[in-house]
């Protein structure tokens, strides 16, 4: 893919984060600022609640418009692949963020039931904020999922997850004020608060575990062999694929081969192949960074060759 096209199509996928971003950081503010608000003057300590983890999303908002700024950077002497990866650290960052917001959830849920404290139950006005905010953050969660997967963001993605999450949170809490009128049981919605935060824990777990394999150099499709190897095949020249190894830069693989052709081929021939081999894999695999070819005389076998994937074991 040629350098001008990487870096336009780099910069509207900066261009889309960042507005994303302050959208999300725009529609989080209002929304605390009017369930903190309505809540006290309701006497709505979980309305309350609600807003200031409104609040807290303010900040991961603020996360990802720092990152989009950041992966912006062009590439320097330290940083040879650019900064794209940035995505993936503040993915984690974020998943931290909402682990840690669901296990300071699931510790006053506990502490609630061995005190066997009743949450304060808000007036109709406070029912119609939590509404409002159920409908705004999910709005919100489908239009950062939305632009996360056009442009193969695991940083929106996640900033997504975590607006999906609040809207479970609003959710606990009307259910629970539900369940506390209608059944006079004011332990389901503790109960219900509870199930809720150890949710939100596994999906940032699976965040963690997600953007750690990104991390490690692992690929979350490993498909993406297969296609390697299909694309090396439709070179009549080249042969024996091996030594695959496939790495993610944000939405970027970077790929690593090792190719046999006939040794006795010049160096013009033997270039030209292999630039047929890379044209193919860039043909049949969107989003690639860049392709580095290794070639081999055929019939090479180097039995230490330890790392990646052969395409005789696919």
């Amino acid at each position: 893919m040629p350098k001008t096209i990487l870096v336009a199509k780099d910069a509207t996928r900066e261009h889309q984060i960042i507005q994303a971003s302050w959208l999300s950081i725009v529609v989080n503010a209002l929304l605390s600022v009017l369930k903190i608000v309505v809540g006290l003057l309701a006497g709505s300590l979980a309305v309350v609640a609600d807003g200031i983890d409104s609040a807290s999303d303010i900040i991961t908002s603020l996360i990802t418009l720092v990152t989009a700024r950041i992966i912006s950077k062009p590439p320097n002497i330290r940083h040879v692949y650019g900064y794209d990866k940035a995505d993936t650290v503040a993915s984690k960052l974020l998943a931290f963020v909402i682990f840690f917001a669901g296990a300071q959830l699931a510790i006053s849920t506990v502490h609630r039931l061995l005190e066997n404290e009743a949450r304060e139950l808000p007036s109709i006005i406070a029912v119609v904020v939590v509404l409002v905010s159920i409908v705004g953050k999910q709005l919100l969660a489908f239009y950062l999922n939305s632009i996360g997967k056009k442009i193969d963001s695991s940083m929106l993605r996640a900033n997504g997850r975590n607006m999906q999450n609040d809207v479970v949170i609003s959710v606990s809490v009307l259910l629970g004020l539900i369940f506390t009128h209608l059944f006079n049981m004011p332990v389901l919605d503790a109960l219900t608060a509870l199930m809720v935060s150890i949710w939100i824990m596994i999906v940032a777990v699976k965040i963690i575990i997600k953007t750690s394999r990104e991390l490690m150099d692992g690929v979350e499709d490993p498909g993406v062999y297969k296609t390697i190897t299909e694309a090396v095949k439709q070179v009549k020249e080249a042969g024996n694929p091996h030594r695959i190894r496939v790495r993610k830069m944000a939405h970027y693989y970077i790929v690593a081969l090792d190719i046999e052709i006939d040794g006795q081929l010049s160096l013009d021939e033997a270039h030209r192949i292999s630039h047929q081999v890379e044209d193919n894999i860039k043909r049949k695999l969107s989003n690639v960074y860049d392709v580095l070819i290794h070639l081999e005389p055929v019939g090479n076998d180097n039995a230490n060759e330890v790392f990646g994937i052969s395409g005789k074991d696919l």
